[in-house]
């Protein structure tokens, strides 16, 4: 591919970045995917934008599963090669958009795991009282009060907060802000954390979490203290972010049945995303059912 291709491939993420409001790991991803097909294409012998078309998308298609690429991830750069040649066409570089039509490889549904009420207060009854313990009781509590993300949990500021009122205020995908409950246990954890917050604060920072150098807890750092907290404890699933995620949400539509609510408090734009816990709420019930209604035990009637 030429500069001037390399060019667009720029404009696009900058496309992402100041138009689409996507987050910066998202920009990085579609990046790499886009340069992957450029890699690929410098093997088709192709010079220009135009000249690449459907056949060329399926192909690239193929050769990334040859190379051991997961269909989730296929999925993905499919995803990223629409988006590209939709900007394309807008940009006038392309006169169609040739994956369109290209099909994603389909994968197998699997149904996100979950922890249940008795995992959920074992892991959350964790030992000690100095800051870094206070600070992720107060994180772990504030995941399953309030069903965050964990870029959602990352990016929070003092401010955010208003524990008088018991809410947070969270900036999701697309940048759409959402204010959300916060339950009272996590109140409690949050505010033990703020006494504690001033040990840890760095000059005028304004994050919820800090690291133990005063400045932004990361992302990373979060996945490694949930994953140790549920070690320490012998849980035999290793803890993250998604997975307490989806803990609230199924323990909240079980109780609840209520799936447009669940909706808002996830920030899902599409209830069809929301759906795969109406899959695990109607396992739940099926494990009562079987165990409960008297049609529906096994019963050996022959020795009655």
């Amino acid at each position: 591919m030429s500069d001037l291709d390399r060019e667009a491939i720029s404009g696009y993420l900058r496309h992402l970045r100041y138009e689409r409001r996507m987050s910066p790991n998202t920009e990085r991803n579609y990046g790499r995917d886009i340069d992957a097909l450029c890699r690929f294409l410098k093997g088709e012998a192709l010079s220009d934008w135009r000249e690449v078309d459907s056949y060329h998308i399926r192909a690239f298609a193929s050769w990334c599963h040859r190379r051991g690429l997961a269909p989730r991830s296929i999925q993905r750069r499919m995803s990223a090669l629409r988006g590209f040649f939709r900007y394309l066409l807008r940009e006038g570089l392309v006169d169609s958009n040739p994956a369109t039509d290209v099909p994603s490889p389909k994968q197998p549904k699997r149904l996100p795991k979950t922890l249940d009420v008795d995992q959920i207060a074992r892991l959350l009854e964790i030992d000690g009282d100095g800051p870094l313990a206070l600070r992720d009781r107060a994180i772990m509590e504030l995941f399953y009060s309030s069903g965050l993300r964990l870029a959602e949990l990352t990016s929070l500021r003092v401010t955010d907060l208003d524990l008088s009122d018991g809410t947070v205020r969270v900036t999701g995908k697309g940048n759409k802000t959402r204010i959300l409950p916060v339950g009272t246990k996590a109140r409690h954890a949050i505010s033990a954390w703020l006494g504690a917050r001033s040990e840890m604060a760095g000059h005028d920072h304004e994050a919820l979490f800090l690291s133990r150098r005063g400045g932004p807890l990361s992302a990373r750092a979060v996945q490694n203290r949930l994953r140790e907290w549920s070690r320490r404890i012998g849980m035999a699933t290793g803890v993250n972010p998604h997975l307490l995620r989806h803990s609230f949400a199924t323990h909240l539509l079980e109780s609840s049945g209520d799936l447009r609510g669940v909706q808002e408090l996830l920030g899902h734009a599409d209830i069809s995303t929301t759906q795969i816990y109406t899959h695990l709420d109607f396992q739940h019930l099926a494990r009562i059912y079987d165990k409960s209604h008297p049609r529906a035990r096994k019963r050996d009637r022959d020795s009655d």
